[in-house]
């Protein structure tokens, strides 16, 4: 089983790259005291895309990616890079979390994006 290729995914962004360079961090979470902005990814879920005459020959995976910043204007332009990394992949997606968390006072953007991956 392979995870899909959210960080290389992301990081074909330009705008990704100059923001957050190599802080996109996988199962949701992220170092502590990391330098922000910076993205959080976790698998939300994983199937087989079934089929009647054999073996599943692709998984669909919903992974969720949270764009993370201490200002409201830089998650709001950090995600629009993220969702353009995406739809130039073909990958469908759709805004599920805008707000501010309690306990850190970050900006959260979330993102949820459907990945289909061949098995061959």
């Amino acid at each position: 089983m392979t995870l899909p290729p959210v960080f290389t995914t992301l990081r074909q962004n330009a705008t990704v790259l100059s923001t957050v360079g190599n802080r996109i961090y996988r199962h949701g979470d992220a170092p502590q005291n990391v330098t922000k902005p910076y993205i959080t990814w976790f698998v939300v879920m994983g199937m087989p895309e079934l089929q009647i005459s054999g073996s599943p020959c692709s998984d669909k995976d919903t992974v969720q990616i949270d764009c993370w910043s201490e200002n409201d204007s830089e998650v709001e332009l950090l995600a629009y890079a993220v969702r353009s990394a995406l739809d130039d992949a073909k990958i469908t997606n759709r805004i599920v979390v805008n707000g501010r968390e309690n306990e850190t006072r970050l900006y959260r953007f979330g993102i949820e994006a459907d990945i289909i991956r061949s098995r061959s």
